[in-house]
Order: structure tokens, then sequence, then C-alpha cells
């Protein structure tokens, strides 16, 4: 559970690094609501922010 709950914190950070050098304070943003969507268990939120950052990743 600890190794779980570690290695999601560093995916979390890994990504929030990649998406702050590449798209800035917009892609941190997005990537919290992916987040936020997850652990409320909000599915809409949740995919609605993957589909946007996908489309600002791949325009980045």
């Amino acid at each position: 559970m600890v190794l779980f709950q570690a290695s999601w914190a560093l995916a979390e950070l890994t990504l929030g690094l990649m998406a702050q050098a590449r798209l800035g304070a917009v892609g941190l943003v997005v990537l919290s609501a992916v987040f936020i969507g997850i652990r409320a268990r909000h599915s809409r939120l949740a995919v609605g922010a993957v589909v946007l950052f996908v489309i600002l990743m791949s325009q980045a």
C-alpha cells in the first residue's frame, strides 16, 4: 500500500513537472483537474480533462 501511494505521488510529480515545462500554468490546471476528477470519482471531469490535456500536449 505504501509503495503504491509513493509511486502514485511520484507519477503526479513527474506529470506535473512535464506539464509545467511544456504548457505552463494551463497544463498544471488541466492536470490537477484530472487528478481531482479521479480522486472524487467524477468520470466526466476526469475524461474531459484528459482529452483536453492530450490535445494540448499534441499541440506543444
